[in-house]
C-alpha cells in the first residue's frame, strides 16, 4: 500500500508545476492546460484522502469536479479559439480589451 504522503507529494508537485507554468507562460492555451494540471492535482489529493478515510464522498466529489473541469475546459478553449480567430492574439500580455 502506498503511503498517503506520496500521493500528497505528487499532488503538491503537480500543483506547483501547474502554478509555475500558469505564471511564467504567456500562451493562452498553455495557461489553460496549466489550469487543468492544477485541477487534476487537487483531484488526486481528494481521491487519496477519500481512499485513506474509506469514504466514497471524496471520490464522488472528484467525479463531480472532473465533470465541471471538462465543461470549464471546453468553454475556456472555445473562448481562446474565438479570441485567436477574431483578433490574432495568442498571448495574455497582448490582450488589452475585452470588448472591441
Amino acid at each position: 500500500m502506498i503511503p498517503l504522503g506520496w500521493y500528497l507529494t505528487l499532488s503538491a508537485t503537480l500543483f506547483t508545476i501547474g502554478l509555475v507554468g500558469f505564471i511564467i507562460r504567456k500562451d493562452l492555451i498553455v495557461m489553460l492546460m496549466c489550469l487543468e494540471i492544477m485541477f487534476n492535482a487537487v483531484n488526486i489529493a481528494f481521491a487519496s484522502f477519500s481512499y485513506y478515510n474509506a469514504s466514497l464522498t471524496g471520490q464522488v466529489f472528484v467525479l463531480f469536479t472532473i465533470a465541471v473541469a471538462a465543461s470549464e475546459a471546453a468553454i475556456g478553449l472555445a473562448i481562446v479559439l474565438a479570441l485567436v480567430r477574431n483578433t490574432g492574439i495568442n498571448h495574455s500580455d497582448e490582450i488589452t480589451q475585452l470588448r472591441n
